[in-house]
Parts: structure tokens; sequence; C-alpha cells
């Protein structure tokens, strides 16, 4: 990490001489590297390299910010100037004088754990991989589209504030994925993907990949989109469902996770992506699922998406309850929305890179599980759909009513899986559906998923958040149309 200037404790304590209540200074680096394959295609090798830094200023009750890319004094004299410029110019706007509370103090280091660095790793050999995934899928002689990926990132970040804060951590993500379907002219597609749709990505090195399972699965998945061809639509009913983990994940991700951002009950999301029905009066008071259902935030938690020690305002990470046996008991916070509410913040403040200010963001979102297995879940089940892997998904701005789907199903009949079916898809509202949940599944079914393009904010920026889930059933939803 370069080295912003000789004396950061001098200009931390220029900060505070300007009657800043509180200011931070943020470095970070990011490397990122992905490389795909399309139909047996290489694509061009996506490698980037972005460092700089950001001054955050809190003075009479208004955030200041503002950073830069170029490394020297003068440069960091004017950002420091800047940001106090803003600050003063938000005081005449701000309506809410911005309190934080206690000022957190931390000092520590952190780095992902990791036995294989992909980012010393040669090209070819990584190429390597995607074309022996891209054989694998085209054994299946009726396979006509394919495409695989393999995506690296580094986040190397400084955090020093004037309350005392000396931090510094290195954040290293691994994430996979194949896709593999028959292509039918413009309109007609039929698509299995694996881990799922989007890949699977997680907290480590290269080493990560095997746990994935790629390999094993292929020839599943490639069959799968085979007898999709054939399959009929999914019926139009009320039907009992089953969630495979990965489209769990998303589901706690859009009806949990962004409901529960407390900026966004505030209002700061109104104008981009909207509000949430999970207003702070309903603290302690709203049955948000039934009493099977247990949601939390943990950045602690090993090998996840968003696993770290600290969040941007400097506050270490821990384990925080948000539905406790159904009921709402928290909301991912910073030190800001937390004083709110007169709360502890959940850690959950962050940034997608130097030049952002950091925002309440999902962390790893955890629905703890209960002590079904897939099997005894179809097996209680007369009539209903397992559903597996995200195709699609709909919400309202108020994370009401939403409308999802998956890449494949299976209709259930009588305790046991039967025929195909396609585009199955299935809506409700978010209270009632977490109310008719009956089973949070079995933990030696428990995968935690990373998003890593999680989507917020004005300018915008990407998340990397994880929703750990089994499968999950619910009772009587409405299900195709």
């Amino acid at each position: 990490m370069i080295k912003l200037v000789e004396d950061i404790d001098g200009w931390l304590n220029k900060l505070t001489k300007a009657k800043c209540e509180y200011a931070d200074l943020r470095v970070q680096q990011i490397e990122i590297e992905r490389l795909s394959s399309s139909s047996r295609k290489i694509e061009p090798v996506e490698k980037s390299v972005t460092l700089g830094f950001g001054v955050r200023v809190l003075k009479d009750g208004s955030w200041g910010f503002a950073a830069s890319s170029q490394f020297n004094e003068k440069e960091y004299e004017r950002i420091v100037k800047l940001a106090i410029a803003i600050a003063d110019a938000s005081r005449k706007v701000n309506k809410i004088p911005i309190e934080l509370g206690q000022y957190p103090t931390a000092k520590g280091n952190y780095e992902t754990p990791f036995t294989k660095d992909p980012f010393t790793m040669s090209i070819a050999e990584k190429l390597d991989l995607l074309a022996h995934w891209e054989d694998l899928m085209h054994a299946d002689a009726a396979i006509t589209a394919t495409m695989a990926f393999l995506d690296f990132r580094r986040e190397t970040k400084m955090f020093r504030s004037t309350a005392g804060s000396d931090i510094k951590q290195v954040l290293l993500h691994t994430g996979a994925g194949v896709t593999c379907g028959i292509v039918k002219g413009r309109r007609e597609r039929y698509e299995r993907s694996f881990p799922t749709s989007s890949g699977q990505f997680v907290s480590g090195g290269f080493e990560q990949i095997a746990s994935f399972k790629i390999d094993e699965n292929i020839p599943k998945v490639a069959a799968q989109a085979v007898e999709m061809q054939t399959a009929a639509e999914c019926p139009e009913k009320v039907a009992d469902i089953v969630l495979s983990p990965d489209l769990a994940s998303l589901q706690i991700h859009e009806s949990i996770g962004h409901p529960l951002e407390l900026d966004r009950v505030f209002g700061s999301e109104r104008n981009f992506s909207g509000t949430s029905f999970a207003t702070t009066d309903k603290l302690n008071k709203l049955k948000y699922a039934s009493e099977f259902v247990n949601v939390y935030s943990d950045p602690t938690y090993p090998g996840g998406l968003a696993t770290y020690k600290y969040d941007d305002d400097g506050v270490e990470a821990s384990r925080t309850p948000l539905i406790k046996d159904g009921i709402l008991v928290g909301y991912l916070s910073s030190l800001e929305t937390a004083k709110r509410i007169n709360a502890k913040s959940s850690a959950a403040a962050r940034a997608e890179g130097w030049g952002n200010v950091p925002l309440v963001r999902m962390t790893n979102l955890t629905l703890e599980p209960g002590d079904k297995k897939f099997a005894d879940m179809i097996a209680e089940i007369e009539d209903g759909i397992y559903i597996e892997g995200v195709e699609q998904w709909s919400i309202d701005d108020n994370r009401d009513n939403f409308t999802l789907g998956g890449e494949v199903g299976w209709e259930i009949k009588n305790g046991k899986l039967g025929a195909m079916v396609k585009a199955p898809s299935y809506s409700g509202n978010t209270v009632q559906f977490w109310n008719s949940c009956d089973s949070t599944g079995h933990k030696d079914e428990w995968v935690l998923w990373g998003t890593p393009n999680c989507g917020k904010g004005e300018p915008g920026q990407n998340g990397r958040t994880a929703q750990g889930a089994a499968y999950v059933r619910f009772r009587q939803v409405k299900v195709g149309g």
C-alpha cells in the first residue's frame, strides 16, 4: 500500500483543529481479474487495478467527502479543504444534524485466509480450467450454447480516524460458474446454470473453486437443459413450494436484506430504489415471519463474500439478530443510522471503492437452519412445486409485493418429485409469504451464497453481499401465471 503522506497523524490533527467533530481517511486498492469463455471461444481477459484515497469529515453535524487518486501532499491538502467545504455547504440544507454517538477506536489487521493466490497463477492455467468445463458441457451433443467464467478480486485498504482508529484489511474473493443450454432461433432458449445463474462467490483463494463441485454437476445440469425442451409450463395455482438454497438466498436478499437497510428505512434510497415497509415503529413488534425464521447479519462468518473484521466506519464486525423467532428485532445499520434509533451499529457501512462514501449494505445474512432435510420436506407435501435456480425477480419499491422465478422446477405429488416444469415462478406479499414458512432446512444442506453485484446509491455503487440458506418450504403460495 502506498504511503499517503509522511505524517498522517499530523493531517488528522489538522482536521480536528479545523473544528471537525470527526474525520476519517480511507486508502483503498482494488485488483480485479475476470476470465470467461463462450461456446469454446475465449473472451478478452479483464484485468484492472485502482488505487486512491477518500477523506470524510463530520463538521457542525454535516458530512463532507472528497477523494483522489493522486498521492502527494499538495493534493491531500486540497482534498481535505474540499471535504470541509462540502460539509459547510451541506449544513445549509441539512435538516437533521448528524450524530455518531461514541466514535469507535479500533486498531487491528485482518486478511482473508487462503492457500492459493489466484493473482500469482498463470493465465494459461485458469483458461485451461474454463476449457475443461466447456468440454464437459459439450460432451452432451444436444448442448449448443455454453459459458464459463472465473472472477477474482483483492481489496487492500487502510483506515485511520481522528478517534484513533488504525486498521488494515486485505479481502480476497473468488467466483466461478457455468451455464449450458439449447438455443432455437431468437425466442427459444433452454438453460441451466451451476452453481447458480450468476455463479458462486466466496472469500478465499483459488482453492475454493473445488468446493463448488462444478465438474461433477455439469452432466446433471446439461441433461436438465435438454429435458427442459419438452417440459410443460409451470401450472398456475396455489400450492406448497420448496425453494433451492440459491433461490432462497435471492428471496432473503430482496425481501429481508433490502427492507432492513436502515438508511433505506429512513428514506435515503427513495429516489433510486424505493423505501421499506419495515419502519422503525415496527421494531420488536412486527411479526415479519413465522416462528421458524431466524435471520442474522454476520460479517464474521468464515468464507462469506461479505466477511470482514471492520466496516468502513471503523466498527468491529459482530453477529447481529435481525429477525428472531419471526419478530423484527434489528436492522442493518451504520454509526449514523444506528444512532437515530439509539442502537449499536451492525457494522454494515461499506463503500465500493476509494471514491465512494460508505452506505449501509447487506453483510452475510444467515437464515438459520431447522431440522428437516430436503427429502423430508418433499415427503410432507401432497401437491406442490420444487423450484431450483435463479431466473428472474421483481419487487415493488416498498418491498411489499414480489414475483420470483427459477430456472427449472418439478411438480410434487403425494410426497414425491414428479414431472419437470419450465419457467416456474411464484409471487406474494413479503410478510404474508415469510409467515407461511414452516421449515428452514437442515444445516447439512445449508450454503452461504455470494452476490457480487448488489446496486445501491446515487452515484451508484456495487456491493458484495452474501445470504445463507438451506432448502426452505412455504405453504399455500401462488405459483405460475
